[in-house]
C-alpha cells in the first residue's frame, strides 16, 4: 500500500544524525522521496544506502546562504519541487556564561537562527509552488526545543536562538497561510541524541531513566504526524517532553 507521503519529495537539513537522520527514516517509510542535507555526507550516504526510496545527499553548511540555495535548487531540478522541508540543523552549548567562548556563540547563532532563515528562505518558493499541487498544500516544520519556551540552567545563548526560531516560525505561518503552505513548531524536550551523548561540561546532563528522556523516534512521529494531516488541518506548535521532565 502506498504511503500517506507517496509523490512527494522532503527535504531535511541536519540529516546526518539524531532527529534528522531518523526523521528522514520516517518520511521514506511513508514513500516520500528524500533529500538529505548536512556536513558529513559519509554519514548521509551510509543513510540513503538504508532508505527503500528515492535519496539524494547533499553536503551543506547551513550558514552559506549561497550553498543552501543551489542544494534546493537541485533538489528542485531532480525532483520537480519540495513538498516538504524539516527545518533541522543545529547546534547548542551548556556552558556557564562566565566561562564561554564567544565563538560557541556565534555558531549558535549562525546555525540556529540564520542558518534555519537561509534555508526557509531559499526553500518558501518551492514550497508555494508544490501547494498549487494536487496534494493542495506543503509543509515547513522547524524543529525548535523547549528551550524557546523557558530559559532553564546555563544555555542563555542556546535559549535565546530557539526562542528567535519560534517568532520566526510565527511570522511565516502568519505570510505563509493563504499560500497554503503550512509553518510548523516543534519543540522537543531532553532527547537522546549526539548533543546529549558527548559527556562533556557542554551538554547536558541525561537521566538514566527512560522516563526522562526522549528517542528522536518520538520526534520523528510527531513531524510525521503534521505533515501527513489532510489539508484544512494545520498543526502550528508541537511541545513535546519526557514524562517525569518537570521544566
Amino acid at each position: 500500500m502506498a504511503g500517506r507521503l507517496a509523490g512527494t519529495t522532503a527535504v531535511v537539513t541536519g540529516a546526518s544524525s539524531g532527529i534528522g537522520a531518523v526523521t528522514a527514516e520516517a518520511l521514506a517509510a511513508e514513500g516520500a522521496a528524500v533529500a538529505l542535507l548536512a556536513r558529513r555526507i559519509d554519514r548521509l550516504e551510509e543513510l540513503a544506502a538504508r532508505l527503500d526510496t528515492p535519496t539524494s545527499v547533499h553536503q551543506l553548511d547551513v550558514t552559506d546562504e549561497r550553498a543552501v540555495r543551489d542544494v534546493l535548487d537541485a533538489v528542485v531540478d531532480e525532483r520537480g519541487g519540495i513538498d516538504v522541508l524539516v527545518n533541522n540543523a543545529g547546534v547548542g552549548s551548556m556552558v556557564p556564561v562566565t566561562e564561554a567562548d564567544f565563538a560557541d556563540w556565534r555558531a549558535m547563532v549562525e546555525v540556529n537562527v540564520l542558518g534555519v532563515m537561509a534555508v526557509a528562505h531559499a526553500a518558501v518558493p518551492h514550497l508555494i509552488a508544490a501547494a498549487k499541487g494536487p496534494r493542495g498544500v506543503s509543509d515547513m516544520i522547524i524543529v525548535s526545543s523547549v528551550a524557546g519556551r523557558k530559559v532553564v540552567g546555563p544555555n542563555a545563548v542556546y535559549a535565546a536562538t530557539k526562542h528567535a526560531v519560534g517568532a520566526f516560525t510565527e511570522g511565516l505561518r502568519q505570510q505563509l497561510v493563504g499560500q497554503h503552505v503550512r509553518a510548523g513548531l516543534v519543540e522537543p524536550g531532553l532527547v537522546h541524541t549526539e548533543l546529549t551523548e558527548a559527556s562533556d561540561r557542554s551538554t547536558p546532563d541525561v537521566p538514566d531513566n527512560e522516563l526522562r528522556v526522549l528517542l528522536p523516534e518520538d520526534i520523528a512521529d510527531a513531524i510525521v504526524y503534521a505533515v501527513t494531516r489532510p489539508a484544512r488541518v494545520a498543526v502550528n506548535e508541537i511541545l513535546i517532553r519526557p514524562l517525569e521532565q518537570e521544566r
